[in-house]
């Protein structure tokens, strides 16, 4: 099928527009009606660019890309223990989760899952299928580019990790579906879980 002609303006300009948003969302004072305006508005660029820049397929698998998820939280959680021990990693961590700890629980959790969809919609929808070439690498190196943004070493190092992950799922099942599941798995268990390692 070709590339739709508008695909790589969209993508363009959602990424600068997205990016923005993102960076001003972490700068945002947690559980201030400003950070959850502000992931809210991030969310949905990421999504209407995804949907505008033209079709995103579907894919196919569910239990295998949710078993993913959970098996991803373990090993990150484990990584936490060890971060909370280097003082850079630990404050990084720190001042991310502050946002998972204020506010309305359901809030977050909502905010948090909007997002990790959109996410998916956009990187390893839109910005995939824009790349002429290596796909999955350039959809990860634009995911981690945004993430820099947030100015959070713990996130940018998570975004490689992760981003590398979806663009793998995203190109052997040929759709979001399964990065998309993995995604909201990981993150709903590392917002349940995660936040108690680091409060003070």
């Amino acid at each position: 099928m070709p590339e739709p002609p508008r695909r790589r303006p969209v993508v363009a300009t959602t990424t600068v527009v997205g990016t923005a948003l993102l960076g001003a969302s972490l700068a945002a004072r947690p559980g201030s009606r400003a950070f959850t305006a502000l992931t809210l508005a991030t969310a949905a660029t990421w999504t209407a660019g995804g949907l505008a820049s033209g079709p995103v397929p579907r894919g196919r698998a569910v239990a295998a890309p949710v078993a993913t998820g959970a098996g991803v939280f373990a090993a990150f959680y484990g990584a936490a223990l060890v971060a909370r021990r280097i003082p850079f990693l630990d404050r990084a961590l720190t001042s991310v989760l502050r946002h998972a700890d204020a506010g309305s629980g359901p809030l977050v959790l909502a905010t948090t899952l909007a997002n990790g969809a959109a996410e998916e919609i956009f990187f390893r929808g839109a910005v995939y299928a824009a790349a002429p070439r290596r796909p999955a690498v350039v959809s990860t190196a634009v995911y981690v580019a945004s993430t820099v943004a947030t100015r959070n070493p713990a996130l940018v190092l998570a975004s490689a990790v992760m981003g590398t992950l979806f663009a793998l799922q995203r190109r052997a099942t040929g759709g979001v579906q399964a990065p998309l599941l993995t995604h909201l798995t990981w993150s709903a268990l590392m917002l349940r879980f995660l936040p108690r390692l680091f409060r003070r």
